[in-house]
This record gives structure tokens, sequence and C-alpha cells, in this order.
């Protein structure tokens, strides 16, 4: 999970929230008395695996790193009231990320460099389910925090696949469930509400398939596999 990522992200809350409270006007007065609303996304991710080995593999010298990059997000806002500071909020959305798995560990004995390296691209249908914690409205913004789960559709995983690692295949599984929590500023434009926000993900099961192969020198040494990642979100609504 990369620190400049982060930084970066907060960086942008604060700058927007800084320049958005200088208005004099207040826009869209009514906004937050709607009972449902609706509006879209945009964002960036950076996704990571975090995982932890499994002592009794029989390879005691696994070493394992991973390479990220950044990915995408897009997707649609159902947001229901249900008190003047708390929202429920569904956003299914498509979520894309590529990484790199290194098995160091294979180089001692493989007579094949690329039998050490997996890329694992995936195409997820993000669902999330949020809380939105809000203030009361400043000018025109309003910081918030949120929370809540999620289900994930991972199109790319494999999982049925009948080739593994054997045959160069790293295989996930399709469905998972995740938890996130964040936080954001609501800022109120002339014609719309602008939210940027900043998010964790993390992945509650193992997401890994396991190779047939019980001491695959790919997946018996991993215990637990799982995402770990940030958002960047751009909302309007």
């Amino acid at each position: 999970m990369s620190k400049k990522f982060i930084i970066f992200g907060f960086f942008l809350l604060t700058s927007i929230a800084f320049y958005a409270q200088r208005e004099k006007v207040e826009y869209l007065p009514t906004f937050d008395k709607r009972t449902l609303h609706y509006g879209f996304y945009l964002g960036l991710n950076q996704n990571d695996f975090k995982f932890s080995y499994n002592k009794n593999s029989g390879i005691p010298d696994a070493d394992i790193t991973i390479e990220t990059s950044a990915g995408f997000n897009v997707g649609l806002i159902a947001d229901l009231r249900l008190h003047k500071n708390l929202n429920l909020r569904l956003e299914p959305g498509l979520m894309t990320n590529s990484k790199k798995i290194y098995f160091n560990h294979i180089k001692n004995y493989s007579s094949v460099p690329l039998d050490s390296v997996r890329d694992v691209s995936s195409t997820y249908l993000h669902v999330p389910l949020i809380f939105k914690f809000s203030t009361d409205r400043y000018k025109n913004i309003r910081p918030y925090v949120l929370g809540g789960v999620s289900y994930n559709y991972n199109f790319s995983s494999n999982e049925n696949n009948s080739d593994d690692n054997a045959q160069g295949q790293f295989r996930m599984k399709t469905h998972n469930f995740m938890y996130e929590v964040g936080v954001g500023i609501d800022i109120y434009l002339y014609y719309f509400k602008f939210s940027p926000s900043i998010r964790g993900v993390f992945a509650l099961p193992s997401e890994l398939k396991y190779d047939k192969d019980v001491n695959s020198p790919w997946t018996a040494p991993i215990n637990y596999l799982g995402t770990r990642g940030v958002f960047l979100t751009l909302a309007f609504e």
C-alpha cells in the first residue's frame, strides 16, 4: 500500500476543502433534505496483497514479494437519508488493478526463471454498502467519515480453471467480501455536490485458490492472501 498515494489523497482533500469554504454564497441549501438521491464516482486505487506464511508447508525458505500498480474504479451511487447526519449508500462499480507476485524461493531450484513470477490482473464487480456519518454543514463544505462492507466478484479469478500454477496459471476465488473505512468532504457547488474521499479496503476471507498439489511451491507456503488497498474516489451527486 503506497504511502505516497495516501499522502496525495489527504493533500487533495484538504486543499479542495480550504478553497471551497472561502465561498460566501451557500450553494444547494436544500440538497441534504432529499430522502433519496443518485450520483456516480470515478477514482484511482492502489491495491496490494496482505499475506501470511504457512509455517508447516515444508518450504522453510519461502520468500514472497509483491509489486503493485495503480488501478481505476468507476461506479454509481444511491444515497438514502436516514438522519440529518447519517446516510446509507449503495455504490456498485467496477475496479481494475494488477500486481506481480515474486516467488523468490523458486529461483533456487527452477530452470525456468518465469516460474517464479505471476502476473495477477483483476477486474472486480465491487458492491459496497456504506454508512456515511457527516458533520453539520459549514458554508459549502461538510466533512464525513464512512464505513461498511462490500461484496466482490472477481471476473479474472480463474477459480474454475483446471490448470493451476504447474501450468503457469495463478488462481483466486471468484467471490469475496471486504470491509472499508474512509474520510471525505462534501463540497457544494452551483449545480451539484462534489465529494472526494480516501478509503481503505480490506479483504476478510483469503482470496487464494490453492493448487492441486498440496506441496506446490507457489501456494503451499501461503496461509492467507487478501487484498489491502487504498481508494481515492471522486463522487458527483
